[in-house]
């Protein structure tokens, strides 16, 4: 039997690392191919455990290259597209937004370009809930996938860009496709720059933690593993041309997410210190994850089990998020692999 091919873009960074180690392990008949452009976020140490697998290969490429691109596709032939490269953070997004748009918009049209030519069986596009803009405190209100998309960031702007490239894509030239919509995700290898692993990095050394206006935003937390697993699911099992939703069932607002963090690491909520809201700041994120769950999918974790695990696990490995903060995982490829 022909061996399966997954492409999985994004690969070293915190979901789509996750994301290759679950392929990885889950699926030795699969060979999974992790390209990702190594920016500031892209991070290969993680996968130090995995590179001796026969069905893992790192390809060092950005998907806005098309020079790039289109080769490797004609090269491999894969069978699954599976996008999680983008940029992502929104404060970056709010001070730089053009390579958001070039890498979030064009370098998804690069590659839905390449997955059309060689014929790929189905190309997943990993979203996310911010696409549809922010809801009221009401919490009988969640976004569905019929929810009108109303971005309100540079970020979400471009991600929702890249999510009607991809529909178009399928409308007009029939691509086999799903699109994922996901809320924030936490756990292992979660870049330091954001909410949680920030919280725990500075909490461990007794450095306040910054929080926006009052803390009182409500995010829908939902843990990494979870969500591989959806898109598990969905790239085996989707309906051609779905959308679906996945959240955590898990909200929470950051100011309880940080004082949780304080509370487990016995630590004084005096490490907090509230500083200006950034521009835009989306209210509320919720999701409704019920198509989903109709398809076959349910989430293993509760926030409470999940952000225990979590915060254990940075405890457990403060090798890893020291060398992230200190820049030295940056020579990783190049110490690695022999070359820039």
């Amino acid at each position: 039997m022909t061996r399966k091919k997954v492409l999985v873009t994004g690969g070293a960074g915190f979901i789509g690392g996750n994301f290759v180690q679950y392929m990885v392990n889950k699926y030795p008949e699969y060979d999974i191919y992790n390209l990702d452009a190594l920016t500031y976020a892209g991070d290969l140490t993680k996968h130090r455990g995995m590179e001796d697998k026969e069905n893992y290969r790192f390809v060092k490429a950005d998907i806005a290259d098309r020079a790039a691109i289109i080769p490797l596709f004609q090269e491999e032939k894969f069978d699954y597209v599976i996008h999680f490269a983008a940029e992502s953070h929104v404060d970056r997004s709010i001070e730089d937004p053009e390579v958001f748009i070039r890498t979030n918009v064009l370098g998804t049209q690069v590659l839905l370009d390449a997955a059309r030519k060689f014929g790929v069986l189905k190309f997943v596009h990993v979203s996310t809930d911010e696409v549809y803009g922010e809801l009221d405190f009401d919490p009988t209100t969640f976004f569905t996938e019929e929810t009108p998309l109303q971005p309100n960031s540079p970020y979400s702007a471009s991600k929702a860009s890249s999510d009607l490239l991809v529909r178009a894509y399928h409308e007009t030239y029939g691509l086999p496709m799903n699109i994922t919509r996901c809320s924030n995700n936490y756990g292992p290898y979660h870049f330091p720059e954001k909410l949680i692993p920030l919280t725990i990095s500075r909490v461990l050394n007794d450095q306040k933690v910054p929080v926006y206006g009052d803390g009182g935003n409500i995010r829908d937390w939902l843990h990494v593993l979870d969500h591989c697993t959806a898109i598990d699911l969905v790239m085996h099992e989707g309906v051609n041309g779905e959308v679906y939703n996945v959240g955590g069932h898990n909200e929470r607002t950051n100011l309880e997410v940080v004082k949780t963090i304080i509370r487990t690491l016995e630590k004084s909520e005096d490490l907090i210190e509230f500083v200006k809201d950034r521009l835009g700041h989306d209210k509320r994120y919720a999701i409704d994850p019920s198509k989903l769950e109709k398809l076959g999918w349910k989430p293993t974790y509760t926030f409470e089990t999940g952000i225990a695990q979590t915060i254990q696990w940075y405890l457990d490995n403060k090798e890893w998020w020291e060398q992230i903060i200190s820049g030295e995982y940056r020579g990783y490829f190049e110490r690695m692999y022999g070359v820039k």
